[in-house]
């Protein structure tokens, strides 16, 4: 019998369980948090802002290589072994790297814009506002590299929608090299079609296998001796999609609350990490001791019942099961660098677009607020970048972008809501404010949410006035909102105050500026 039948099995005899069985994570994803003491708590920021470190005589004009899985939570990097021997053991972690719109097509289309979703247009999945069909591609990270005198290549997927209604030719302004996979076989693991500069080819064997081989025959080719190139490789794993398989939720549950969507992992590693409990966290399933105090609408007040927690436990072992292709993949590429000579010129950079909550906070997904959410691995290493240090100083998706325009040399053909991280990377531990917000799925015509996160603050307006606000430095799980405990009254004005300045922000006007821990 297949592992996961076995499991499921066992499982669903034990659903009068009231929740599952599960140990202590492999790491913390807090490790390196910036945080504040709580002496400090009534200030949110106080002080100057800290000067711009001046840029030392860094290596301009390297080959820039970003590979970014879908849907990867900090929590899932304890399993990923090359990607932090290769990447984190050699360069740097950011410990506060935040997705500012944590769902996918905005996160990846704010990887090409250097702004925050409102400014870009991109701001939810699909309907208004949402997906491929909103996104202005002639200003990107990609025509300006061109611009500059960079190959731009890409591999994978791409903004979600990519590929429907008459878009599955196209190849957007600004890349050299383009091998996109199309909707909706972005979301087969098996024979996904690609675009291929213009002609669509149909591909068989594993999603991620396919895309790295792309990627590898893209920057080994001889051409990338000859002239600066930045690749994004973009990988579907660990999101969901199909084909549904044996031991699987959807079929083991069918027709219940259990039935929920789940990755698919490369046949060698299927069963791999069967029964691995979820993290123990106090936000797992979070109880109604902490949730009923919460607004009503708050999307942590969600009921999970015994029959869904187990498919959950299910799903998240799948996920660990699909990053290994990830990782072997990073592995491959990095080969590929050493291998043509390029790894010393080649900065390399891994990250995910959003985070992902399997069960915290009682979500199966993103979108939210909520730590496991906003904060996703990221990592980078080669010239110019420290080895084997962790930074505590928060980035963001639209900083990714100015910092590559800044490796690049290159000029940015939009407004800029990110900031160039480069003079950061070894100066001590700052805190800044960062602008937080999300829209329905299908519709982004009316915000969900809008907050800020500052050092270990969290707060958020939700649609309907309701607010909820966190404070790390004493309660690093976000299960004790403190919107109605007087001693944070302070914060809680502090933090409304600046919702209301950056919510709208652009360009000049987005919180770019650092404050000291100190």
């Amino acid at each position: 019998m297949n592992p996961r039948t076995t499991l499921a099995a066992l499982a669903v005899g034990a659903l009068a369980l009231t929740g599952l069985a599960s140990r202590p994570a492999a790491a913390s994803h807090l490790a390196g948090r910036a945080t504040r003491h709580p002496a400090d708590s009534l200030a949110v920021l106080s002080g100057e802002p800290t000067p711009t470190p001046a840029l030392p005589g860094l290596p301009t004009r390297s080959n820039v290589l970003m590979i970014t899985a879908d849907d990867l939570s900090t929590l899932d990097l304890p399993y990923m072994p090359h990607v932090r021997r290769l990447i984190a053991d050699q360069g740097v972690t950011f410990s506060d790297a935040i997705a500012p719109t944590p769902i996918c097509a905005p996160a990846r289309a704010s990887l090409l814009s250097g702004q925050y979703a409102h400014n870009d247009g991109t701001v939810t999945i699909s309907g208004p506002r949402g997906g491929y069909q909103s996104f202005d591609e002639s200003p990107t990270l990609a025509t300006a590299l061109q611009a500059a005198g960079y190959d731009t290549l890409f591999a994978g997927k791409f903004i979600n929608g990519y590929g429907e209604n008459g878009t599955a030719r196209q190849v957007p302004p600004g890349w050299t090299d383009w091998r996109a996979t199309i909707d909706p076989t972005t979301y087969h693991f098996f024979d996904p079609t690609l675009n291929v500069d213009g002609t669509l080819r149909r591909t068989h064997g594993y999603s991620t296998t396919i895309l790295s081989h792309q990627a590898d025959e893209m920057i080994g080719a001889p051409a990338r001796q000859h002239r600066p190139w930045f690749a994004w490789v973009n990988y579907v794993a660990p999101h969901f999609g199909g084909p549904i398989e044996e031991g699987d939720p959807r079929q083991v549950f069918r027709g219940t609350a259990g039935a929920i969507p789940t990755t698919v992992p490369a046949p060698r590693d299927r069963g791999r990490f069967a029964g691995v409990p979820l993290p123990s966290r106090p936000d797992l399933f979070e109880p109604h001791r902490y949730t009923r105090l919460l607004p009503k609408n708050s999307p942590a007040r969600a009921h999970v019942p015994p029959i869904e927690r187990t498919a959950l436990r299910m799903a998240y072992d799948q996920r660990l099961e699909a990053d290994q292709g990830v990782d072997r993949a990073v592995a491959a590429q990095l080969r590929t660098l050493r291998r043509t000579g390029q790894l010393d010129r080649t900065v390399v950079v891994f990250a995910s677009d959003n985070g992902y909550a399997t069960g915290e906070h009682n979500r199966n997904g993103k979108l939210w607020h909520y730590d496991e959410i906003v904060r996703i691995p990221m990592m980078r290493r080669g010239p110019g970048v420290p080895s084997g240090r962790t930074v505590s100083t928060p980035i963001t998706n639209p900083d990714v972008t100015a910092t590559i325009l800044g490796i690049a040399g290159a000029r940015s053909q939009r407004t800029l809501d990110g900031v160039d991280m480069r003079p950061w990377l070894s100066a001590p531990p700052q805190q800044r404010v960062v602008p937080i917000e999300g829209w329905p799925v299908t519709n982004g015509t009316r915000r969900l949410y809008a907050g800020v996160t500052v050092g270990p603050w969290t707060y958020i307006r939700l649609r309907h006035g309701h607010e909820e606000l966190y404070d790390r430095t004493t309660d690093p799980y976000e299960v004790h909102d403190l919107v109605h405990v007087a001693s944070a009254q302070g914060a809680l004005q502090e933090l409304r105050s600046l919702t209301e300045r950056y919510r709208d922000c652009r360009g000049s006007t987005c919180p770019k500026q650092f404050y000291s821990l100190g």
